[in-house]
């Protein structure tokens, strides 16, 4: 029998469990109570409640401009809808990276406000003080590594990260301290499947990729995506799942048609 399918609440031991027995994870997004019921109830393992609210929600170019109270808006929605998975929220930019008072005033106030599992957040060794003050108050942390979107000026592209030796050593370096800091997880974006199916063999904690191979213990898509609702974004690993737009468009195309032309709503339709 499988650890996915004997649980009733999904948990960080879950997760473990699932690693050990070499079950894959499945993790999708979401922000909102209507689609994170959806999600929940087709029995997904971890909802991540992404700072990806910014780009999809709002409309915005990075994630950086999503505020503390937006995020606990979305994390609060989700929550009420959630059954059996376990729900991780962002820690926004701005709200951890070099203070970890305010890292844990943070973590508390969103697992105090939105009723969320855990929280996540992005970068290695430079936010270990963030990471261990917020796990002394009990909060289970997941990393993130490879391509940290909160750093996109930084970067100054959205490509692959950690093809050359020297930040590759360094990713699995900071994977390895992400562990021993206390992460129950780790999130690997964007970087060679090779590489991060070495980070996933060598750590004992739950390792979930997106665009970072099959060789994950687990794998996360933003919903908006794989469902094929968004059309500009379409990066090699990305799998669309359904497509949405084109569905949508031509329902409310049909919608308007039959308002003009007067045949919605019909006798059956009305009082």
């Amino acid at each position: 029998m499988s650890v996915h399918k004997e649980v009733k609440k999904v948990t960080t031991h879950v997760l473990q469990e699932m690693k050990r027995k070499g079950e894959k994870i499945a993790m999708l997004t979401a922000y909102d109570y209507t689609m994170a019921k959806i999600i929940d109830h087709s029995g997904i393992d971890v909802i991540l409640v992404g700072d990806s609210a910014s780009n999809v929600m709002a409309g915005h170019e990075t994630t950086l401009p999503i505020t503390l109270d937006q995020m606990i808006y979305h994390a609060s929605s989700v929550i009420r809808a959630i059954d059996r998975a376990l729900v991780v929220v962002d820690l926004p930019f701005g709200s951890y990276q070099g203070n970890s008072k305010e890292a844990l005033n943070t973590a508390i106030k969103i697992m105090k406000e939105s009723g969320a599992h855990a929280v996540k957040l992005e970068g290695g060794r430079e936010i270990k003080d963030s990471i261990e003050r917020i796990l002394t108050a009990g909060i289970p942390v997941m990393g993130h590594l490879g391509l940290t979107p909160q750093s996109i000026y930084k970067f100054g592209t959205y490509t692959v990260r950690a093809k050359e030796e020297e930040e590759a050593q360094r990713l699995i370096e900071d994977a390895k301290l992400l562990q021993d800091y206390g992460c129950f997880a780790i999130v690997l974006e964007k970087i060679p499947a090779a590489l991060a199916e070495k980070v996933s063999k060598e750590l004992s904690i739950p390792v979930i990729g997106i665009g970072a191979g099959g060789g994950c213990d687990g794998q996360v898509l933003v919903t908006h995506d794989m469902l094929g609702m968004t059309k500009e974004f379409s990066p090699r690993f990305l799998r669309r799942y359904l497509n949405l737009y084109d569905s949508m468009t031509n329902a409310f195309t049909q919608y308007i048609k039959d308002v003009k032309s007067r045949d919605f709503p019909n006798k059956e339709e009305q009082y």
